[in-house]
């Protein structure tokens, strides 16, 4: 990978690390759903007058939509709200790779490797033990809430794959389109006209900044850049970036928010974090030991 490549990596996963203080953030003067309606709304305009519809089937686009982005992050933004530490989140969110595991051999066939699940049974041993630290640094309806996101955003990762190649600015433009008037219809029947008024009236420039940071540093710059480096090269290479992601979610967690995980929560942590390494390069590294030992 060249230099600048490798920076824009890098920069993503700041940008991406950095997400989970921003939403805990915009949950102070905006409740989770409107702020989700106001998020897409922004990412949609005006982007999509100057971005090509993708040659994807309306019904793909609308189950893209409903998956990746109004389930993602109306059960993220939720969880947060109840109780979901910003850097807890950034961690447990990433069991996403392990839903996506197991719906891309349910639903599309794919095949599943030792490693796979290795790294599974190792990440939800992580998970369960963050799990059971529920009511001290975090609620159990937050963690939920936040495993529910995770098999969202899994969903909508096996539909991008049925879709198979197609411009990826495009397909999170025109994808987020959907998610928008459901988060508004949604805020209006669960948060109420009251809460809706109180959040525009008192709406200022933080919670614009917010807005912006979300829907064109997260989403649109962060898919965009990550879209070109899956392009660019082999999705092995390019993948065990993520794992970044967490580890900046909890740094800047804790050096923000003041955020701390417990001993035990701690261990889960460092136990997630194996798991999907084992989950990303283990099949490599057994595929390395076994053309060594042939050529021996």
């Amino acid at each position: 990978m060249s230099s600048r490549d490798l920076l824009l990596a890098l920069v993503v996963i700041v940008v991406w690390g950095l997400n989970f203080v921003v939403i805990m953030t915009g949950l102070q003067h905006m409740p989770p759903l409107l702020m989700g309606a106001m998020r897409f709304a922004l990412v949609v305009f005006p982007a999509i007058l100057f971005v090509k519809r993708p040659q994807v089937p309306w019904r793909w686009l609308l189950a893209y939509g409903l998956t990746i982005s109004l389930g993602q992050f109306a059960f993220l933004f939720s969880a947060m709200a109840v109780g979901m530490p910003a850097g807890l989140a950034s961690l447990v969110l990433q069991s996403q790779a392990f839903f996506t595991l197991l719906f891309a051999a349910m639903f599309i066939g794919e095949r599943v490797r030792v490693a796979n699940l290795l790294g599974l049974v190792v990440a939800a041993a992580g998970l369960s033990m963050i799990g059971m630290q529920v009511d001290r640094i975090m609620t159990l309806a937050g963690f939920l809430l936040t495993i529910c996101a995770a098999s969202m955003w899994a969903l909508g990762n096996v539909i991008t794959r049925r879709i198979g190649k197609v411009n990826l600015v495009g397909l999170v433009v025109w994808g987020n389109l959907v998610p928008a008037l459901p988060f508004l219809a949604l805020s209006w029947w669960l948060e109420g006209p009251a809460a809706i008024k109180g959040a525009l009236s008192g709406f200022g420039l933080e919670s614009m900044l917010v807005l912006v940071y979300l829907a064109f540093g997260a989403t649109l710059l962060g898919y965009s850049i990550w879209g070109r480096l899956l392009s660019r090269y082999p999705a092995s290479q390019v993948a065990p970036f993520s794992l970044l992601v967490p580890v900046v979610g909890l740094t800047s967690a804790s050096l923000l928010l003041g955020d701390r995980l417990g001993q035990w929560q701690m261990i889960g942590a460092v136990l997630v974090m194996l798991g999907l390494l084992i989950n990303v390069c283990g099949g490599w590294a057994l595929d390395r030991l076994r053309s060594r030992a042939a050529a021996a």
